[in-house]
């Protein structure tokens, strides 16, 4: 099978399994906002879960991922398994020794960490700023667990397995549906028990790695070099890369302390409106990036070029002919989805129009958010952490001065506006200065340009059927339908690339 088959059958796999975790998170927000709404519990409970898994992007799976995948590769074709999994256990050991200390801190002074992260709590409600505080010493801890299910992800990753790591988000919402259901039927306070779950579902996600790992040959239990070459290598390139792959995570960290200067109910309609963007980031978006990145480790050789800037040219046209009419159909259906998805229970009709006009702030950048994944993996791939990391401060400037702005005038919606202004300044400036390192490797060619006006077909198409009511949503299908119909007559190469993967793994079904 070729690198581009390769990429898009791995992609698939990530996405179905991120399709399945989607769906039980969106029951999940559906069962969170029927009992918590846009309230000062949630605005407690969104906050403190914020810290948790901020880190979680900048050290575990942005960070840590980023720079342990090109490297177990490499130690692995070089010196074999043995070498490889010394490599992960020392790893592993530094984690919790650096994570193990930070938990501790916080453990001790979670007011001082709740603080900078929501000061707005603190000056304006102090009943909700303590609450808050106790949250995250609940919540905190995860972050031990899901840096080694991010650690796991990139050994079974590097070793061509991506089911596994796909699902383990499943367990937190699973974890977190029966939390919400416990508090309901005990009458507990719902923030609190969230909290506790957070923790629980990060045990379990680590547990459901360990069986695929030692299949695979892998066991924690062995010789470790803390001070090796390989850790080296992973701790030099980890150091700028904490920034530079987690600009959407601190937009959203910034977000939250300026969002809590805002009403109330602010932090809450940014956190859902985010949460059903993430939907199509996620089924899609990440995983072209997580399914890439193995695949232009192999090709960063010289004589390997034209296929390292053909493959990474594949992805990016794989998210873009996915996320463009993903865009354009949350666009045009945001206020009749946040309604039947959220509006019940405590979730008032001014918290779905809150809610809908954030989604509208954050699908104008989807289609950016999506492509720097694979834009990041290209730079990580030939060692180039530097410029990620130039790029990512001029992006976070950016977002604090146009978020910032437009807070004044568009409150909250102003916020989600300024990370999607960032994403798309982050995806112009990595896409140019990797011409550094590749020369010319990406045109607008005619199949982005087909994508692009089918996209806008979708949201004319969507935004008209908005006047039939909820009934428009079941709709949804009959795009999916018509826009992959359509990709496939007028040629469009992505189109009968998807066409071919799942032609195939029918076949072997049959076979």
């Amino acid at each position: 099978m070729s690198t581009n088959s390769t990429i898009a059958r791995n992609a698939s796999i990530v996405s179905v399994a991120t399709l399945l975790s989607r769906g039980l998170g969106l029951v999940r927000d559906l069962i969170m906002a029927y009992t918590l709404g846009a309230s000062v519990l949630a605005d407690a409970f969104f906050v403190a879960f914020r810290v948790p898994n901020l880190l979680r992007s900048l050290f575990a799976e942005g960070s840590l991922t980023m720079a342990f995948v090109p490297t177990f590769v490499k130690i692995r074709q070089e010196q074999g398994d043995k070498a490889a999994f010394i490599l992960a256990r020392s790893i592993q050991f530094w984690l919790l020794v650096i994570l193990g200390l930070l938990t501790l801190f916080v453990l001790l002074f979670p007011k001082a960490v709740t603080l900078l992260i929501a000061s707005g709590f603190a000056a304006k409600r102090p009943e909700l700023f303590d609450l808050t505080a106790s949250l995250v010493q609940i919540c905190f801890p995860y972050i031990l667990f899901v840096s080694g299910v991010a650690l796991c992800m990139g050994i079974l990753n590097s070793m061509g397995h991506f089911l596994v790591p796909a699902l383990a988000p499943c367990i937190l919402n699973i974890v977190l549906i029966c939390a919400s259901l416990l508090a309901i039927k005990v009458g507990g306070n719902v923030a609190v028990y969230l909290a506790w779950g957070v923790l629980v579902a990060g045990v379990g996600q680590w547990l459901l790695q360990q069986p695929i790992l030692r299949s695979k040959g892998f066991s924690w239990v062995g010789p470790v070099d803390p001070t090796g070459p390989g850790v080296r290598r992973i701790g030099t390139l980890m150091l700028p890369t904490i920034l530079g792959s987690a600009v959407y995570q601190i937009n959203i960290l910034i977000g939250t302390g300026m969002a809590s200067f805002l009403p109330e109910g602010s932090v809450s309609y940014l956190y859902y409106a985010d949460r059903l963007f993430q939907f199509p980031l996620g089924v899609f978006g990440v995983a072209v990036g997580v399914a890439t990145l193995p695949s232009l480790s192999l090709l960063t050789a010289p004589e390997n070029r034209t296929e390292f800037k053909e493959t990474l040219a594949t992805s990016l046209g794989l998210t873009l002919f996915v996320n463009l009419p993903a865009a354009a159909g949350l666009a045009g259906l945001s206020l009749p989805l946040v309604d039947l998805l959220f509006g019940r229970g405590e979730f008032s009709s001014a918290a779905v129009h809150g809610t809908a006009m954030a989604l509208l702030g954050y699908v104008i950048g989807l289609p950016a958010f999506s492509s720097v994944r694979s834009l990041a993996s290209a730079y990580y791939a030939l060692g180039d952490t530097r410029t990620p990391v130039r790029v990512a401060l001029c992006c976070l400037f950016v977002y604090v001065v146009v978020g910032y702005t437009s807070m004044q005038f568009l409150g909250h919606v102003g916020l989600a506006l300024a990370s999607s202004v960032s994403a798309w300044v982050n995806v112009a400036l990595l896409g140019f200065l990797l011409r550094r390192h590749c020369g010319a490797w990406f045109r607008l060619n005619r199949d982005i340009v087909f994508s692009f006006f089918l996209s806008l077909g979708i949201l004319a198409g969507c935004w008209l059927s908005t006047a039939m009511g909820p009934v428009c949503l079941l709709f949804i299908p009959v795009w999916v339908i018509l826009y992959m119909g359509a990709g496939m007559a007028l040629g469009i190469s992505q189109a009968r690339l998807f066409a071919d993967v799942l032609g195939r793994r029918f076949r072997r079904r049959r076979v």
